[in-house]
């Protein structure tokens, strides 16, 4: 099993930036892709981003894209998603999520990814 724990979530004003970050822990070897979604109220959670260990590649949603940056530190098994140019629309829960099938396609539905933190709660005021 892998266990996720998000960080990094507050509120901040529009225009502003956050930086969240995922510590996995237990059968880390396992993992390869690793990202976020978020889910706003009365709406189904949506990819943000990930990045693949092997290779490096990511994936962004239309709407993040120049705005947000995801990364990853293999040695501490750690995702971080940078978030700048916040806007209100950005509010949500952020989960970070973990899978470990090998693949060079960065997975973008939640249907893909076997490993979810709880989530983190981002607020980004008008």
């Amino acid at each position: 099993q892998v266990q996720l724990v998000e960080s990094g979530g507050g509120l901040v004003q529009a225009g502003g930036s956050l930086r969240l970050s995922c510590a996995a822990s237990g059968r880390t070897f396992s993992v390869n892709t690793m990202g976020w979604f978020r889910q706003a109220p009365g709406k189904e959670r949506e990819f943000v981003a990930a990045i693949i260990s092997s290779g490096g590649n990511t994936n962004y949603a239309d709407s993040v894209k120049g705005r947000f940056t995801v990364s990853r530190d293999n040695a501490k098994n750690t995702v971080y998603l940078q978030m700048n140019s916040l806007k209100p629309e950005d509010t949500a829960v952020y989960y970070c999520a973990a899978d470990r099938h090998r693949t060079i396609v960065v997975p973008t539905t939640p249907y893909e990814y076997a490993y979810w933190g709880r989530g983190t709660q981002v607020t980004v005021s008008s």
